[in-house]
């Protein structure tokens, strides 16, 4: 993240290119931080195993994933493009 950030900026030839590579990698993080937060109430409100809190930690991931798949089309396209 902290070196393709940067890359991001540099690669995007204007504006809205440079907030498309930027923000998709944001928007990573973004996700990342709020599956770390369902994780860590999971976790604190439930210690032992539940089907439904491994459901919720699976679809966190999930959306971590998501992010990560959407941040890679987004740079393909706009490198490629």
């Amino acid at each position: 993240m902290a070196i393709t950030l940067p890359f991001g900026l540099y690669l995007g030839k204007n504006g809205v290119e440079r907030a498309l590579l930027t923000g998709s990698l944001l928007l990573v993080l973004i996700v990342e931080l709020l599956n770390s937060a369902v994780e860590a109430i999971i976790d604190k409100v439930s210690p032992e195993f539940h089907e439904l809190a491994g459901r919720a930690k699976d679809l966190g991931s999930a959306a971590v994933m998501s992010s990560l798949i959407l941040a890679g089309v987004v740079w393909g396209l706009v490198l490629l493009g």
